[in-house]
């Protein structure tokens, strides 16, 4: 037998027998954008043993591509109101967006700031890739994160409140919320929680010590073809999303400034970063991007937050409804996602954008909200007490 074993050996065979490729569409996000997915599939075709998922970033909103993953019809469109500063849930909200598109771009275009959008975007994007992940049976998720797109990506989760989640961005062991259809299935099963099987996707970057310009020369030295290099373009704006959302001080433009003078400074950044360690324990999982919760975050939140003197008035003792809160499911991150504010007013999303009080919120938000959840605090008269103990209530002896 030959010293390396022949050809037939085990270790030269595919680490992994199956792979897909996913590729998620967001030129409907940005109007001026071209579709890429066709490019895409192109590309793909031209290797063997590869298939191919495409995606579009609205499905995020869509019914069509959350029930299949949910095994279960979905729940009613939930929206969010961003003018309450407890972010009150609603069902069936009175603008209900008429498909999934006009979902993202309500939902986007109503954001508070520049950076809410960006940072929601992203998050989109992750999830739906990771939900894949797990509707294809696959073990791990491989991104194309470079050194230098990692550095930024962990600055700015910083910057936006993710310092929690920060091992997250270099190497995640996910594990998606359980479904509607898991929960009767687990609730029906006989055979003890530790042996009931629980599908966790790990989330790879085998591009993490290699920077942007190390891979361009890569690309160009191996042929190839790079779709969609052009920047992400708010509608009617010749500024990158990148520079909208960071002012002057370019987030991007400092860390690619670093690489081009300065190159072992992005890697220092990068391993920094790493070193760090997350303050407490997790309390749960945000229901926007299922990253875990800081516990005793809300009541941090609760003493350092500044809040407007409409929400200090006592409230009507006859109000009927109260919608509960979203804020106990979101992390740091997010809820500041949706309620900090800015001088800067918010570009458009194109002419179909509609600015609402109440947006939609993504359809997996809904295993964390789950109906039990979604509930209605009601004051009752006086008939409606008497008939809910009618029953248990005593009969008077004549």
């Amino acid at each position: 037998m030959p010293a390396d074993g022949g050809k037939n050996h085990p270790r030269h065979e595919r680490v992994w027998k199956k792979v897909t490729v996913c590729y998620v569409e967001v030129c409907d996000v940005f109007p001026e954008m071209r579709d890429h997915t066709k490019d895409v599939a192109r590309i793909v075709r031209s290797y063997d043993g590869f298939d191919f998922v495409p995606l579009r970033i609205q499905d995020a909103f869509s019914s069509d591509w959350w029930d299949p993953i949910a095994g279960a019809q979905s729940l009613e469109q939930l929206g969010v109101d961003l003018t309450d500063e407890e972010l009150r849930i609603t069902v069936n909200t009175p603008l209900r967006p008429a498909s999934s598109v006009e979902a993202l771009r309500t939902h986007l275009g109503s954001l508070p700031t520049t950076t809410a959008a960006a940072s929601s975007v992203q998050t989109f994007i992750r999830l739906l890739l990771l939900h894949t992940a797990v509707k294809t049976g696959s073990s791990h998720l491989v991104l194309g994160t470079s050194l230098t797109s990692l550095a930024v990506s962990l600055i700015s989760g910083v910057s936006q409140g993710r310092g929690f989640n920060i091992r997250e961005e270099t190497q995640e062991e996910w594990e998606p919320d359980q479904t509607p259809r898991e929960a009767r299935e687990s609730k029906d099963s006989t055979l003890p929680r530790s042996q009931k099987e629980k599908h966790s996707v790990r989330v790879v970057r085998p591009l993490r010590d290699i920077g942007m310009k190390e891979c361009a020369i890569w690309a160009w030295w191996m042929n190839i073809k790079v779709v969609g290099q052009e920047k992400w373009l708010w509608s009617g704006s010749k500024q990158d999303i990148g520079a909208l959302t960071r002012g002057e001080f370019n987030l991007h433009y400092f860390i690619f400034g670093l690489e081009k003078d300065y190159p072992s400074t992005v890697s220092t950044v990068v391993r920094t970063c790493t070193k760090v360690a997350p303050k407490g324990d997790a309390a749960g999982r945000c229901a926007l991007c299922a990253r875990p919760v800081q516990e005793g975050i809300q009541e941090w939140k609760s003493r350092i937050s500044i809040r407007t003197s409409s929400h200090l008035v006592s409230k009507d003792a006859h109000q009927l409804h109260t919608p509960p809160s979203l804020v106990p499911f979101l992390c740091y991150a997010c809820n500041a996602t949706m309620t900090s504010r800015s001088t800067r007013p918010m570009p458009t999303l194109g002419p179909s954008a509609v600015k609402a009080s109440i947006i939609p919120l993504p359809k997996w938000a809904e295993t964390r909200l789950s109906e039990q959840e979604i509930f209605r605090t009601e004051l009752m008269s006086e008939e409606q007490k008497k008939n809910s103990l009618e029953e248990f209530l005593l009969e008077d002896p004549e």
